[in-house]
């Protein structure tokens, strides 16, 4: 006991070293974030200095010694996430709707891209997205962790589509634009045959109940993450999955970060990188980084535009290191996936 005792010490000194090193290093990033954005709330010049230009510090120390007298840790299981068909069984149970599903894979990526042009996203932007957030071949129903088939695969996030989707994200935008999406299915209603244009009048009025419960909290992203993880949020999930909605979720979510930046006055056309890059940190984050100075790129670390935790949890992050590096390994990626099958499957029904 007395050796365990003594590498016990060792390891507690310096994992508060560490803590205290770590704390003051995140502390700053946050601080330098806070003024970034005041300056450009005053319209003031971003400078160099005003990013952190060093690496978040590493553990080094030793690891946490294992207590002979306590029987070993059991592992805790994984927690589980909810996956398509929960969602599917939420949404009968909660809103008695069934989603209309694509017959066909194609028929899916003909919507989307529809959708995706009607809203003004370049060819190059929808694709490159699609191939790097669902993996250059990812089905309309594709959910984060069940890429692809394994024995054992867990979904990791409720991440869902072409666009990975959260949970909170499809609630957050039924709150924010579900008007919007309703009056571009009326319009669509009103050109069907009879028997058609009742079955989406009918799903219309399933929206408006999702709509009011979307609504049913104030519009920020903490509370629409607690209604997402209800039965209810889970049941509007399944939006993702329906022809008519699914393709408007996966599209606005993707607009909402071009908005952003034009009403920041950025007005060039994002590259699917840079609207990555935005999908990725965050719009004000995201805008950040795409327009700071191409020399500044090599130097200014990535951990600036990331709170700890997603940090740690986001290995191309952490393996890049600057700014520079990050957007390169997205569009090497984005090279890669866009070779898939699926990908060039949806560049084939998209308008040049």
């Amino acid at each position: 006991m007395a050796e365990y005792r003594r590498k016990f010490e060792e390891y507690t000194l310096a994992r508060q070293k560490y803590e205290a090193e770590a704390d003051a290093y995140w502390g700053s990033v946050a601080d330098k974030r806070r003024l970034r954005r005041a300056k450009r709330r005053n319209n003031q010049d971003i400078t160099l200095g005003d990013y952190l230009l060093t690496q978040p510090p590493v553990y080094s120390g030793p690891p946490k010694p294992v207590d002979p007298s306590t029987p070993p840790e059991e592992v805790p299981p994984r927690k589980y996430v909810p996956v398509v068909a929960d969602f599917l069984r939420a949404a009968a149970e909660e809103f008695n709707f069934v989603p209309q599903q694509p017959r066909s894979e194609m028929d899916y990526k003909r919507a989307y891209a529809t959708t995706a042009s009607a809203a003004g996203l370049t060819k190059e932007q929808a694709v490159r997205i699609y191939a790097f957030e669902s993996g250059g071949d990812g089905k309309y129903d594709v959910q984060a962790g069940l890429e692809q088939p394994k024995p054992g695969a867990q979904a990791i996030s409720t991440a869902l589509g072409y666009n990975q989707l959260l949970a909170t994200n499809s609630v957050e935008l039924m709150a924010e634009k579900g008007d919007q999406f309703i009056r571009i299915l009326t319009a669509k209603a009103a050109g069907l045959p009879e028997e058609a244009k009742k079955t989406l009048q009918r799903k219309l009025g399933v929206l408006k109940s999702m709509i009011a419960f979307c609504r049913s909290v104030p519009d920020t992203w903490s509370a629409h993450d607690k209604l997402a993880n209800t039965p209810k949020g889970l049941g509007v999930h399944a939006l993702n999955l329906d022809l008519d909605v699914g393709p408007l979720l996966q599209t606005q979510k993707l607009l909402d970060s071009i908005v952003f930046a034009r009403a920041q006055g950025y007005g060039a056309v994002l590259s699917a990188a840079e609207l990555e890059m935005m999908n990725l940190t965050g719009d004000g984050n995201g805008l950040d980084i795409i327009t700071m100075p191409l020399a500044w790129r090599e130097r200014v670390p990535t951990s600036n535009f990331f709170q700890p935790g997603g940090y740690e949890r986001n290995p191309i992050a952490g393996r890049s290191g600057v700014v520079s590096k990050l957007i390169a390994a997205t569009n090497a990626v984005m090279d890669q996936e866009s070779k898939l099958q699926g990908a060039k499957d949806l560049a084939g029904v998209l308008p040049k």
